[in-house]
């Protein structure tokens, strides 16, 4: 599929709508990610006088909430964005891969903190899971790709920090919280078997990236 050029984040989102799976940055694939699709003035640039600039970067919070789309760390955990139309399909195949995890699991915990606390940034569900220690940080951020690989913890928006001037600055915080919480529960049921699922993402991310090798797709999407 020739994609066409992205220039702006409406321009992304049209193509996120269009073809249902969009990893943000190196998907393995070759040309296969918002950052190689994007036009290079939206890509990430460093001033010689110090600081960075990259617009989409910036896009992300704005697909997520005005789309909305789905994202988070889905593909081999790296991020990404899934089209709702898509999601009830991905999350019925990832989740008959990862069940939920038993309240006393660690990823248990981290799961009823969040849905008992509502929506909260990476930092904050940490702390509030108590791994706030020394290395835990690293820990903890395993157990969330692993729950955001079995889509039960998707991104809600980024929140950035704020300057003494009020002006926004730094990479932000991702603001976590469940599809169901967002979207309702409807949005992770579908009507098909788990294996009729994953039949059905394969055979469209063949038709969208026919020259992709077929072993590299199934690596994004998760081995049947």
């Amino acid at each position: 599929m020739k994609f066409p050029e992205i220039c702006s984040a409406t321009d992304l989102m049209k193509l996120i709508q269009e073809i249902g799976f969009l990893p943000l940055l190196d998907s393995d694939i070759e040309g296969f990610s918002a950052e190689d699709i994007v036009d290079e003035d939206c890509r990430y640039v460093t001033f010689p006088e110090g600081g960075w600039d990259w617009p989409l970067w910036k896009w992300k919070g704005e697909i997520v909430t005005e789309m909305p789309c789905m994202y988070g760390k889905f593909f081999n955990k790296k991020a990404g964005f899934i089209s709702q139309e898509w999601w009830p399909d991905f999350c019925n195949y990832r989740r008959s891969r990862y069940p939920r995890p038993d309240d006393d699991s660690v990823e248990g915990v981290i799961l009823s903190t969040l849905r008992s606390s509502g929506s909260l940034v990476t930092k904050e569900l940490r702390a509030a899971c108590g791994f706030t220690g020394k290395g835990m940080r690293s820990k903890f951020d395993g157990y969330l790709a692993r729950l955001e690989m079995a889509t039960y913890i998707v991104t809600e928006d980024f929140i950035y920090p704020r300057d003494k001037h009020n002006h926004e600055y730094g990479w932000g915080w991702s603001l976590l919280n469940t599809p169901e919480a967002l979207y309702g529960k409807d949005i992770c049921q579908c009507e098909r078997t788990p294996g009729e699922s994953y039949q059905r993402i394969l055979e469209h991310l063949k038709q969208i990236l026919p020259d992709a090798p077929e072993k590299k797709l199934i690596k994004m999407i998760g081995q049947l």
